[in-house]
């Protein structure tokens, strides 16, 4: 045999013995790790698959919590990471430690030196993105071109600053890439640039805001003038970039108007509406309105700009118009108020102070026109009951006991005016019934009022308009309603069911307010609506009242 052939023979044996070898290793490691094999430090060759998993949830000490940091460092989120779910899955990294098992480089490698595996994370998908998103939107910032804002009359400038906008997926994925080695992370950042500059602030502040604010303006109008302040000007003028980047001055002309109001009373001639009234033979009469006069505020915002550019003293001059009333005459006639559609009187003992409140509420509403389409708001409409307008403590009821307040009383106008809106066939949007049932008052066809709720509420579904009507006397409360009349209203009142006695309860508070006592009971009303006799719909209200206690002032007896 020649030194080839011995080569050769030598190189199979050893192939052979390599393969013997070989196949006896992985007989001998079958379904273990293989040798060598480390996961952070963590030796698991040579073990099970079972037991490396078990080793690896022992033994790794991965963060508890992960930050995440934005560029300029501030506002981190701090992330639990059992909230969202972050962990090392011990199983998927010993599949992962596992996978070169058959690879015979690797086991022969394995016998020489130390094989190093990476540990796998997992996460809840959903709940590490909704982490991040609600963090996002509390930082995300939008751009802000440089403006100039006023402290007073003093101009402030307001730096420009660049957007920036958190990207909740790739942030997502860095975090999950980071773990468990890290346990700090750089979200993923958008930013959103800026055309401003530091220096086209200051220039505004220098050569646009100073001069504008620098003297007041005078307004002037034929034979009258006015001043408009310092103040005035900084609170209607704004100094912003526009699309172009160009710091420059404009005005709220909505503002202008607001904030001259009272400035510009003086120069003006208010319209009057045209009065709707009611005759001591029940006509209707339309009264004729009166024009006014009224500063054009478009062209006084127009000429306002370029006079702040001006150094003082300075002043525009005003264009006034006539200005026509909202209810002219030919509007009023319009309106189709020609008649009665809609009554009701409520009673009441004289002289009390509750009296006084519903006259004085009546009084407010009386002359009241409801445009077509508009909601009336008996709150809206009279506003706060105080003693300035006339209003004087009465007993109320409140949290189920009747104590003293201001405008005590008034429900007994809401009623009234409830069941007027009943009777004229007018749409009920909001009306809320008493909790005891008084009896001076119609079963399930009474409202109650107090400020700011609750509040009744009723539509003008007509396309007619309607003024409201009102008188009284010593004992009685009426309101009536004027339009055109729609419908023939019949009530229809049910049984009263569900009825429940009442107890007696002592009350030795000094606002107590003595009562004999009523049961409770549940009550339907129907609305029937008629057009030349005919029914044509009906609306029903159920009403449920609570028993009201039998109120005696002072402790119960021994």
């Amino acid at each position: 045999m020649n030194p080839r052939q011995r080569l050769l023979v030598g190189t199979l044996g050893t192939v052979g013995l390599l393969a013997v070898l070989y196949v006896a290793d992985v007989a001998l490691a079958s379904g273990r790790v293989p040798r060598g094999t480390e996961v952070d430090g963590v030796a698991i060759g040579g073990q099970t698959r079972a037991g490396a998993a078990k080793t690896l949830a022992a033994r790794l000490q991965p963060p508890r919590r992960v930050t995440v940091t934005l560029p300029d460092g501030t506002a981190p989120l701090v992330l639990d990471a059992a909230t969202v779910g972050l962990k090392v899955d011990a199983d998927r990294t010993v599949d992962l430690a596992s996978s070169a098992a058959l690879n015979p480089f690797s086991r022969f490698k394995a016998l020489f030196s130390t094989r190093r595996v990476a540990p796998v994370p997992s996460v809840d998908d959903a709940k590490l993105r909704a982490a991040i998103a609600t963090w996002a939107r509390r930082v995300n910032q939008n751009a802000r071109e440089g403006s100039v804002r006023f402290d007073g009359v003093t101009p402030v400038g307001v730096a420009p600053r660049e957007g920036r906008l958190v990207d909740v997926d790739p942030t997502a994925a860095a975090v999950v890439a980071a773990y468990p080695h890290n346990d700090t992370t750089q979200a993923s950042v958008e930013t959103d640039p800026v055309v401003t500059t530091a220096a086209d602030v200051a220039r505004a502040v220098q050569e646009i805001a100073g001069p504008a604010v620098a003297a007041p303006v005078t307004l002037t109008a034929p034979a009258r003038s006015a001043v408009m302040t310092r103040s005035q000007i900084a609170s209607v003028l704004r100094i912003d970039a526009d699309p172009d980047g160009r710091i420059t001055a404009k005005l709220d002309g909505a503002k202008v108007a607001t904030v001259l109001r009272d400035t510009l009373r003086p120069i003006e001639t208010l319209p009057k509406d045209a009065p709707i009234t009611v005759d001591d033979n029940g006509v209707v009469v339309v009264g004729a309105s009166v024009n006014g006069t009224k500063v054009d505020r478009g062209a006084l915002t127009a000429a306002l700009l370029p006079a702040l550019a001006r150094p003082a003293p300075r002043s525009v001059a005003l264009t006034v118009v006539e200005a026509e009333p909202e209810l002219t005459t030919a509007k009023a006639k319009a309106l189709g108020i020609k008649e009665k559609v809609g009554e009701f009187t409520t009673y009441h003992p004289c002289c009390k102070p509750r009296v006084t409140n519903i006259h004085t509420i009546a009084d407010i509403v009386k002359g009241a026109v409801v445009m077509p389409g508009e909601t009336f708001s008996l709150n809206g409409y009279v506003g706060e009951r105080d003693t300035a307008r006339g209003f004087v403590k009465a007993p109320m009821i409140y949290e189920g006991k009747f104590i003293p307040a201001v405008g005590g009383g008034v429900s007994q106008f809401a009623t009234t005016m409830f069941n007027a809106v009943f009777f004229g066939g007018f749409q009920d949007v909001s009306h809320k019934p008493h909790s005891y049932f008084i009896s001076r008052y119609p079963p399930g066809r009474e409202a109650t009022v107090s400020s700011p709720n609750p509040d009744l509420k009723w539509r003008n579904d007509s396309p007619y308009g309607v003024l409201i009507t009102t008188s009284h006397t010593g004992k009685s409360i009426t309101v009536t309603f004027w339009s055109t009349k729609r419908y023939g209203i019949e009530s229809i009142t049910g049984p009263r069911t569900r009825i429940k006695g009442f107890r007696t309860q002592y009350d030795p508070s000094p606002t107590c307010t003595s009562s004999s006592g009523e049961p409770g009971f549940d009550i339907d009303v129907w609305r029937v609506f008629k057009q030349g006799g005919k029914e044509v719909k009906r609306q029903k209200f159920h009403t449920r009242y609570l028993p009201e206690p039998r109120f005696v002032c002072g402790r119960p007896p021994q």
